[in-house]
């Protein structure tokens, strides 16, 4: 460059005078040193700002580097924090999946245990429900040739429990093998009516109002008749041995417009259900009666509800009532299993 040429040219003129300053006498030397002040002064200013300037440039560099390596240090710590993030989001999701796969393998166990209960089931069904017929035979026919008052009750008690023992056998063989669908389009008024006419002399209907408030206007609709039958009297046993003497059952029903649906509710004034026994009122053989109940009926209700292409859910409050709502289609498709009958059952 031009000032560093100059810088050195006059770097290089100071050193003549430097060398004819030396070879100059020494008397005279004290005579010359002051002119020469000045050219020392610059050429030390000349150096100085030589030396100044390759540190600027070495400063510059080193800054610059140090720039960079900040910079590289902020993107490798944004990149950590980006995989530390990832990190914990996979975490997350290997404790979610861990957690899923867990009640994936209760339910699976769950449902092996009611595929064993089934098999059981059905076994014993065929086991028990032949000697069983033969003695509710042989104990009628001493019913009908007792006089005795205790004996009569007493005949009357194993009647009772004979039966009592079929009515289980009954239900482990509908919830185990449920028979095809027989579809049939049905008025859910007269079916409700029918159902409360059959029940209307049960003792556990005595001293309590059932109501049927199904409107008239609703249309048929297309299901199995005696699987909806049984489920409605199911539900309406249960609701009576819930429900206070003078209180209410109510059966009503409506259409869902846009869902192509009726929804039926039968609703109490009972005790209700334990918030904590809701979850498990339609696992078989769970019950809120004691031992006066198998725990079969809601189990095998929903079993036929859903068989319909329906859902049945429970909603209670403890010593106000229950209402159970059932949803069912107007219409569904024939599965492979089910068989339409063309007429309707009014």
């Amino acid at each position: 460059m031009h000032w560093y040429r100059a810088e050195m040219r006059g770097f290089g003129d100071m050193s003549g005078s430097l060398l004819l300053l030396l070879r100059t006498p020494s008397d005279s030397l004290a005579l010359q040193v002051p002119s020469y002040l000045p050219s020392f002064a610059f050429v030390a200013l000349v150096v100085m700002f030589i030396v100044w300037r390759l540190q600027r440039r070495e400063w510059q560099r080193v800054s610059e580097a140090l720039g960079q390596a900040t910079e590289l240090r902020r993107q490798l710590e944004g990149e950590r924090n980006l995989a530390q993030e990832e990190l914990f989001r996979y975490l997350n999701q290997d404790r979610e999946f861990n957690k899923e796969k867990f009640q994936f393998q209760a339910q699976l166990a769950e449902y092996e245990k009611y595929s064993t209960l089934a098999q059981l089931a059905l076994g014993a069904a065929h086991g028990i429900n032949n000697p069983l017929l033969g003695i509710l035979s042989h104990l009628e026919l001493e019913l009908k040739s007792t006089s005795d008052p205790d004996q009569r009750w007493e005949i009357e008690q194993c009647i009772a429990g004979t039966k009592r023992i079929s009515s289980t056998l009954r239900g482990l063989v509908n919830y185990a093998r449920p028979g095809p669908l027989v579809l049939s389009s049905l008025s859910l008024r007269r079916l409700v009516s029918d159902t409360l006419g059959f029940l209307e002399g049960q003792p556990a209907l005595r001293g309590k109002r059932a109501e049927n408030q199904v409107p008239d206007d609703l249309p048929h609709i297309l299901v199995d008749s005696n699987q909806l039958s049984q489920v409605l009297m199911n539900l309406l046993i249960n609701a009576a041995e819930a429900t206070p003497d003078g209180g209410c059952i109510t059966v009503s029903a409506r259409e869902l417009a846009f869902a192509e649906s009726i929804e039926i509710c039968v609703s109490d004034t009972g005790c209700g259900i334990p918030p904590d026994f809701l979850p498990h009122v339609f696992e078989p053989f769970f019950t809120t009666k004691g031992g006066k109940g198998t725990g079969l009926g809601l189990s095998i209700s929903a079993t036929y509800v859903r068989r319909n292409k329906g859902d049945i859910r429970i909603d209670s409050v403890l010593k106000q009532g229950t209402t159970v709502t059932i949803t069912l289609p107007i219409r569904q498709e024939e599965s492979r299993n089910a068989t339409e009958q063309c007429e309707i059952v009014v």
